[in-house]
């Protein structure tokens, strides 16, 4: 794509690498096919190629985002399935975190966007705060009819309570687990800051998994949210603000007591923490240590897959996989978690149309809750295509996507292959009816 910059904007860094994207793209419209909006919506500007258009024409041209730009832009849903299809590398990624960040600087949402928007900052990225929005929000189920009915916020205010547990999240506090036999690694784990608040199960059985199979796990006081949820929201200096902390922390520990891997049971953060190094390349001060911890880092199966697990109990149930577009699309891994599952004896069969997104996408389900629905009710009828007793995500975001209306338990990998390991039967499973084997599997022969 030919570009006409001035030479003085492309003296700014953000806008020397969108320049550098958008002249990579060549028109050839690939990425419609597999773009969730473009397929719902059937109009052009709600394709990747579409808002590159606009993008283009916003930054070089210096214009100040307009509502018909925020408005496409706003649908994006960050799935990336674009860049898993384009043949010219096109990285959409960077240019749609750079539109963001500067549609919030140069557009005045509406009141109420506003608002919503500054109550999720508020809100997610804290472990405290998500605590209490989510109980506030399970006392408001009864009342989510009304809600709903409200002008201008209630069908987002009606998501944000679907979306909510239906029990009260408990206060959990990582405990170490003691390494078994020889040591094999020494890794982090990062906690986040939703995932630990809705599902606190998912990492406590990476942290069993490991340590039963010799690799010994580091607690580390003080990190927390990876910036993504704020990031893909356009608020660089606060997503930065979330990442430098983690950095620090990190490699202060790397520095005391070496590390293998900073390993993500939430995919979204993965991607996000995979890309530290670029989000930190012109910062004298972080860029160095950034581009370590995005080395560092590892989607869990990643560092799973070179550990040899082996079965400890029987298991034989038919799992469907999801595949999380940040891991799938993010992080270009596909594989990793259905071997692990296949190892562990359970049969494992792919979602139809698994490249298309669920509808979570961090917020979006919460900002764009109509767009979501849709994409949800796709994603559960190709799963109960598939006919499975369970489904296997490995993000935090797909699985409180997908666990109402899917029928049958949703589940992290992890999980399963803990369980498959030796540890204890996930909750889940129990209440749909799974039965725990609790002799090993050698015994059983």
């Amino acid at each position: 794509m030919q570009t006409n910059f001035k030479p003085e904007q492309l003296a700014e860094p953000h806008m020397q690498a969108s320049e550098k994207i958008l002249r990579t793209c060549v028109h050839c419209g690939f990425c419609t096919a597999t773009c969730p909006t473009y397929l719902l919506k059937g109009d052009e500007l709600d394709s990747p190629r579409g808002r590159i258009y606009l993008i283009k024409d916003m930054l070089e041209n210096g214009k100040p985002a307009t509502p018909e730009v925020v408005k496409h832009i706003d649908r994006c849903l960050s799935c990336l399935s674009c860049m898993t299809t384009c043949p010219s590398g096109v990285h959409y990624m960077h240019l749609v975190d750079h539109a963001r960040a500067y549609i919030e600087q140069t557009y005045k949402r509406p009141l109420p966007d506003r608002a919503l928007r500054a109550l999720l900052r508020f809100v997610l990225p804290h472990r405290k705060r998500f605590r209490l929005a989510a109980a506030g929000a399970i006392l408001m189920k009864p009342l989510r009819p009304l809600i709903a009915r409200l002008p201008l916020m209630g069908q987002r205010l009606a998501a944000m309570i679907d979306l909510a547990p239906t029990q009260f999240p408990a206060r959990a506090v990582p405990e170490l687990v003691s390494v078994q036999g020889a040591k094999r690694g020494r890794v982090i784990i990062l906690e986040g800051c939703a995932q630990p608040v809705l599902k606190p199960s998912i990492n406590a059985a990476a942290r069993r998994l490991l340590a039963r199979n010799g690799v010994e796990v580091v607690k580390v006081a003080g990190e927390g949210c990876c910036g993504a949820l704020v990031h893909h929201m356009g608020q660089e200096h606060d997503a930065h603000g979330f990442a430098r902390r983690n950095i620090d922390l990190w490699m202060a520990e790397a520095d005391r007591g070496g590390l293998d891997a900073i390993l993500i049971t939430t995919s979204g953060c993965g991607t996000t923490i995979k890309d530290y190094g670029f989000m930190f390349r012109d910062d004298p001060a972080y860029a160095e240590k950034a581009a370590r911890v995005s080395a560092l880092a590892k989607d869990i199966s990643e560092y799973l897959v070179m550990l040899d697990l082996r079965p400890q109990r029987t298991t034989g149930q038919v799992l469907a996989y999801h595949s999380a577009c940040s891991l799938q699309h993010g992080q270009q891994i596909r594989d990793e978690p259905k071997r692990l599952l296949k190892a562990m004896g359970f049969i494992v069969k792919d979602v139809p149309e698994a490249h298309i997104c669920c509808g979570s996408a961090g917020t979006y389900n919460m900002l764009q809750p109509e767009i979501a629905g849709q994409l949800k009710t796709r994603k559960l009828a190709n799963i109960a295509r598939t006919k499975p007793m369970a489904v296997a995500a490995g993000n935090i975001g797909c699985m409180t996507q997908l666990s109402s209306g899917a029928g049958v338990p949703v589940v992290h990998t992890v999980e399963f292959i803990d369980w498959a390991n030796g540890g204890p039967l996930p909750e889940p499973l129990a209440q749909f009816g799974f039965l725990d084997q609790p002799e090993p599997i050698l015994a059983a022969q």
